[in-house]
């Protein structure tokens, strides 16, 4: 009987893994320590861009281009070893290549000067298919790793002739990296750039890092000259050009010709991947011939071969545009990963990079130290005013180096990538309907669907999750026994804020009855969890969905987010194109209204950007921005006429975003936190400083904030752009809505009608706001009052609240999702923003009630939920909610306008056009009113915001009785 003969496995190709090492053990922390490197790089290209006077960002290194063709053939040889035919190494194929040939300086300087040279190739070895190989003409680098490697650069960037490069070498650099390491560079330095350059045609260039080759495992990569090529005359000491004009020359007669070599990994100690600047010798690594490259012969000196020059010029070479048959190795190249991405998206304009003055960093130090002092003794917002406002531009400062948590999900280990595609030209003049390509680097920064981020770290304890039990919470502690009005501000200042929040955050729901929360409930009570339900046990609502990593791993607590996290107005125009599209006149830029009302849509909610949680608060704004949107259209096509439709409805939609945005920052947040230091704070933000003792402060400590953030660069402050779990949390304003509502009639003063928040809520909001309509609605909730934010004033409206066919009570929801989204309690709330922990009940409230009902919940003051002691503490006076919560604002009011394009490097004629700049300018939420109800111009309030109570119209003493409902 025939025995079988075993099947021969394909060997295993070797992992990247099993030859690297990480810096700080791991690839995560690696990355951290590389995203610095990349920031030090962009400093750098901002040196050299000062040094050598250019108009733009230039790249770090290799600046200055001798060649760049398209037409170049890599042809694969037919005699190529069986282990390294992988991918587009197969014998016999032809690939068409990019090449550039440069100088290796980050400054254009002349052919002659000292330097090293480099060739950066572009294969294309399928549609979608492209392999980057970088080389330098000298075998080794210079630096062994990307400490040294930035070190050098940052040396070398302030070095404009001679005698300051040897300052640099011999003073800058050992500091930075030892004297050992940097005699080692200097050698390697002297070594690459003290060779006479005749051509570079006739170098050989290395790639010094090394790469995957398949199964065959590490190789280093050589492109030298073929053999018969033409000799070249003396390199020139006058032509500063001279290497361009000799290959230009060369090139007019015949093909350059190169041969590209690997050589093969032995092992770490003859051919090691984490070390730059140890060579593979070729008697250790013998080099092996893969193909030919050919660029043939043609001139250059045409307009066609100039503007091919120009293109190849303006592309972003990386050795990590490949696959990962060909994934790069070793510490230099993974750091090019984050360098090389970082500085080609500053010189092409897609990231920024302001960097902070020293007199900033030595002056913030130590105002930080003396305020750390004084604060504990005096608070911010007992301090005068000057010293407030600079006592608060401080502690900004240390919230964004403390408090800024990055939550994105990220590659573990470094991945190639195809080249990136390039950014739709639309894309840089309009928001997107998702709210992607905001960061032209990162376009999916701050897009529908990426994470919430953190200001502190999450508290992850299901321990906790029902203790103490939050509908003894809410029934104990945050229920309304009696209606507490804020009396500084008027109910448009409640609607305005739900409003906003709906732009800004939504956490993504099961569908109701698929994945619940069970809250227990105290003994002897029962709840209904949907309409005409049987009584249970339990309370029940839907579940947030998590954030699922690309791997199909869930990380624990971590959430998207439903809407953009850009200020970009979606709860208006919706937060994707089918939406956006939908609200839309058919064909036009104007928005669907219907006799100036949103138009009807299923189960009665109007259709527009967000319609969840609706009530008439939230209909009257939503209707009056869809009015002032098509006012704008109005007038930008009145001025441009030759403005498409779509043109004018993205220019309109930035224009409404950012008036928005200016309401906010200008308008309502100092209604809200009334204090003279607040308001110059918002102000500055916006606009820059308005007295010489703010201007001064802000040139000692953030020099950035003396023009207003319209007028600077987008800045990230080192973590991606994100709103935060904890910003969600402080934002937690329920108590602002009253349970009824007093409709009046402008003219008169006459009472209309008293209306609960259930007569004015859901399918029945828009048959209410008909009737009344938009100037009786504006002028009731004018003079009338919100909620004040504090314990004891949660609308019991909401406490049994019907949505998606549950019914909840939204103050125990509020406080369950607070814990379950890993939100710290309130006690560490407060030290996680630099507040001293209380240590007694009394600590948080100086009611006896108050205090007596805590104890009677809390078993001690580390339990209180961070709702509860938001609303407990005293605020500062003048403020609408605590200073905790405060905290949270101070960081993030400015990261929404500072990181976004459109409201810093963007926000500029060109892109809003001048009507629109000038729109913004001129107009605020009083301007908003009066140009869709100018009936209303005498009840607005002459010195105050249109968040400011109105001045009421007496009624007539034959004003009937109105029935309540």
């Amino acid at each position: 009987m025939q025995r079988e003969r075993p099947v021969r496995e394909a060997p295993r190709a070797p992992k990247a893994e099993q030859y690297e090492e990480y810096l700080g053990g791991s690839p995560e922390a690696e990355r951290v320590i590389f995203e610095k490197l990349a920031r030090d790089l962009m400093e750098v290209q901002l040196k050299l861009r000062e040094r050598g006077g250019a108009a733009g960002i230039d790249r770090t290194f290799h600046a200055k281009a001798i060649l760049g063709v398209e037409n170049a053939t890599l042809s694969i040889r037919t005699d190529l070893p069986e282990d390294l035919r992988v991918g587009f190494a197969q014998p016999g194929t032809d690939h068409p290549v990019i090449v550039r040939l440069s100088n290796a300086s980050g400054i254009r300087q002349p052919d002659f000067a000292p330097d090293l040279r480099g060739v950066a190739l572009r294969i294309q070895a399928g549609p979608d298919r492209v392999h980057d190989l970088l080389m330098t003409n000298h075998p080794v680098s210079h630096a062994k790793d990307a400490r040294e490697f930035v070190a050098f650069a940052q040396a070398m960037a302030d070095a404009d002739d001679p005698l300051s490069t040897g300052v640099a070498l011999l003073a800058k650099l050992p500091l930075a990296v030892g004297w050992g390491s940097a005699l080692r560079m200097w050698r390697n330095i002297a070594a690459g750039t003290g060779r006479e350059v005749r051509s570079l045609a006739l170098e050989t260039y290395w790639s010094r890092g090394a790469i995957m080759w398949g199964a065959a495992g590490p190789v280093r990569y050589r492109l030298r000259p073929a053999p018969d090529a033409p000799s070249a005359p003396p390199a020139s000491k006058s032509d500063p050009d001279y290497l361009a004009h000799e290959i230009a020359t060369r090139l007019t007669k015949s093909d350059v010709v190169f041969e590209l070599c690997v050589q093969r990994y032995v092992d770490t100690e003859r051919t090691p991947v984490e070390n730059g600047a140890a060579e593979w010798r070729d008697e250790d690594a013998p080099v092996v011939p893969v193909a030919t490259l050919t660029i043939p012969r043609q001139d250059l000196d045409t307009a066609e071969a100039r503007a091919i020059a120009e293109r190849v010029d303006a592309l972003a070479f990386d050795p990590w545009n490949t696959t990962e048959e060909f994934r790069p190795l070793g510490n230099l190249n993974r750091a090019r990963k984050a360098a090389y991405e970082a500085a080609a998206a500053h010189r092409l304009g897609h990231r920024f990079l302001t960097p902070t003055p020293m007199r900033n960093q030595v002056v913030g130090r130590v105002l930080e130290t003396g305020f750390n002092v004084v604060n504990r003794v005096v608070p911010w917002h007992r301090l005068p005013t000057p010293l407030g406002v600079l006592n608060l531009t401080v502690f900004r400062q240390v919230l964004r180096r403390d408090n800024l948590i990055d939550t994105e999900i990220r590659e573990s280990v470094p991945k190639t990538h195809p080249v990136p595609e390039p950014v739709p030209e639309e894309m840089r003049v309009r928001r997107s309907y998702d709210g992607s390509y905001n960061d032209l680097s990162a376009p999916s920064m701050g897009a529908v669907g990426s994470a919430f981020g953190r200001n502190m770290p999450a508290v992850h304890r299901p321990d906790l999750f029902d203790t103490p039990n939050p509908v003894t919470v809410s029934r104990e502690l945050l229920q309304r026994e009696a209606f507490v009005p804020a009396r500084s501000l008027n109910l448009i200042a409640a609607a305005w804020i739900q409003f906003q929040v709906h732009d800004w955050v939504n956490h993504k729901r099961y569908p109701a009855g698929t994945i619940s929360v069970e809250v227990p409930l105290p003994r002897g009570m029962t709840w209904r969890n949907t309409p005409g339900g049987k009584p249970e046990k339990v309370m029940r609502f839907a579940e947030d969905e998590g954030l699922q990593a690309g791997d199909g791993t869930r990380p624990p607590i971590l959430f998207a987010n439903h809407a953009s996290h850009w200020w970009d107005g979606s709860e208006v125009y919706g937060g994707d194109e089918a939406v956006a599209r939908s609200l839309r006149e058919d064909g036009g830029a104007k928005l669907r209204l219907e006799e100036g009302h949103l138009p009807s849509g299923p189960g009665g909610i109007p259709i527009t950007g967000f319609r969840d949680n609706w009530w008439l608060g939230l209909s009257v704004m939503h209707t009056l921005f869809a009015r002032e949107h098509n006012a704008v259209c109005e007038a930008l096509r009145a001025e441009y006429p030759r403005l498409d439709e779509d043109a004018v409805y993205h220019t309109a939609r930035l224009i409404v975003s950012a008036l928005i945005a200016k309401i906010h920052t200008v308008e309502w947040t100092p209604a809200i936190l009334a204090t003279e230091e607040i308001d110059i704070a918002l102000n500055t933000n916006w606009s820059g400083p308005r007295d010489w003792l703010t201007r001064l402060g802000a040139w000692l400590v953030d020099e950035h904030a003396l023009t207003g953030i319209p007028e600077t660069l987008p800045e990230h402050h080192g973590v991606p752009y994100s709103l935060t779990e904890d910003f969600v949390t402080v934002y937690r304003m329920h108590p602002l809505i009253p349970d009824d509502f007093q409709i009046a009639d402008h003219g008169s003063g006459r009472l209309l009608d008293t209306l609960s928040l259930n007569d004015v809520m859901g399918a029945r909001t828009e048959t209410a706001f008909r009737k009344v309509g938009l100037p009786n609605a504006l002028y009731s909730f004018g003079i009338a009052h919100p909620g004040a934010i504090t314990l004891f004033n949660y609308p019991r409206t909401l406490q049994t609240f019907e949505r998606d066919g549950e019914i909840i009570d939204l103050s125990v929801v509020d406080i369950v999702r607070t814990r379950r989204r890993g939100v710290p309690r309130y006690n560490d709330f407060r030290a996680g923003v630099h507040k001293p922990r209380i240590r007694r009940f009394e600590d948080l409230s100086s009611d006896p009630d108050t205090v007596a009902r805590l104890k009677d919940v809390y078993r001690s003051v580390d339990e209180i939920d961070t709702m509860v002691g938001l609303f407990a503490e005293n605020p500062p006076e003048g403020f609408g909610f605590s200073d905790t919560a405060f905290r949270i604002f101070i960081l993030m009011a400015s990261r929404r306008l500072q990181s976004d394009r459109f409201l810093t490097v963007d926000y500029r004629p060109e892109i809003y056009t001048p009507l629109g700049m000038d729109w913004i300018e001129r107009n605020g939420m009083k301007s908003v009113i009066l140009r869709h109800c100018p009936e209303l111009a005498g009840f607005l309030p002459r010195d105050a915001s249109a968040f400011a109570p109105w001045r009421p119209v007496m009624p007539g003493k034959e004003q009937p009785r109105v029935k309540r409902r």
